[in-house]
């Protein structure tokens, strides 16, 4: 199966403390309407450490209704528990998700063969095409080109969402690999620069505000028209950057909600942006014609 193109990694609103379930799926069948190629519920963007266990697999449930095969959906099923990863995945499999996405093992610290081990048994204990999420800003290990040349070898580890922001991992990663992962970028701002090394796409924040032109952003690169996605790239720099003005989600969310898609409301530890940021973040998104 391919996976390419512009994937939003979806926000979760929340609503009097509960996941909103019907502005969840509105959110979605807008996604879909504006073009992404792919959808990715419950990353980190999603607040997947503050949802409950119950609440993690609805949250799925949710998304692939709505998708109902328009959109590929790449369920977000990472742990720095092995076996919770397992029973995430059997449930996103069991549900209809086109894939898994599965974050590096985070605070633990595994060592390599920890990793290797780790992402091997939920290979073996699962039938769903597996994306490995290399993050080390936040899992707090990288997961290094051998290790994951040597998981490129089992049959349904399929591709990488690579989030260090190191435009020399896909052309050294690509060296390593027996057989060639599909390249996934991890950050909005460099992800015309990826897929000119070899990438195939982007699992984006910024598609949760402007998902079209994240589209079509993608669609140039993958067409080899890269003049026109870097003219496309530019007009939306401004809002990359205001995205991650504060912890993430946090930015993304208040601009939904000046959408009109859902509330600012956050989970705790997490708080919404400041005054002065709202304002900034409304700003862009004015300058960008989208309020």
């Amino acid at each position: 199966m391919q996976f390419k193109g512009i994937y939003t990694a979806l926000i979760t609103p929340f609503a009097k403390s509960k996941v909103d379930e019907k502005a969840f799926q509105s959110f979605v069948e807008w996604q879909i309407g504006q073009g992404v190629h792919g959808l990715v519920p419950c990353g980190t963007t999603g607040e997947s450490p503050t949802l409950t266990h119950e609440e993690h697999n609805r949250v799925i449930d949710l998304c692939v209704e709505v998708a109902k095969g328009r959109a590929k959906v790449m369920a977000g099923t990472g742990s720095n528990s092995t076996d919770e990863a397992i029973m995430t995945t059997l449930h996103a499999q069991k549900v209809g998700a086109d894939a898994a996405l599965v974050v590096a093992p985070y605070y633990n610290k595994p060592t390599q063969e920890g990793l290797y081990q780790h992402f091997k048994a939920i290979h073996d204990a699962t039938k769903l095409p597996i994306f490995i999420y290399n993050i080390p800003a936040r899992s707090i290990v990288d997961i290094s080109d051998d290790t994951l040349a040597r998981l490129s070898e089992l049959p349904r580890i399929v591709g990488i969402k690579d989030a260090t922001g190191d435009l020399a991992r896909v052309p050294t990663l690509r060296a390593r690999q027996k057989k060639h992962l599909q390249l996934f970028s991890g950050e909005d701002m460099t992800a015309v620069a990826f897929n000119v090394s070899g990438g195939q796409g982007c699992i984006s924040v910024s598609s949760n505000i402007a998902p079209k032109i994240c589209a079509q952003v993608q669609e140039a690169t993958l067409a080899g028209d890269y003049a026109k996605a870097l003219k496309l790239h530019e007009s939306l720099v401004s809002l990359h950057e205001i995205m991650f003005c504060e912890t993430s989600p946090a930015p993304v969310k208040y601009a939904a909600s000046l959408l009109g898609k859902c509330s600012p409301q956050l989970r705790l530890p997490l708080v919404e942006v400041s005054e002065l940021n709202k304002k900034h973040i409304a700003k862009v998104l004015n300058n960008l014609g989208l309020i």
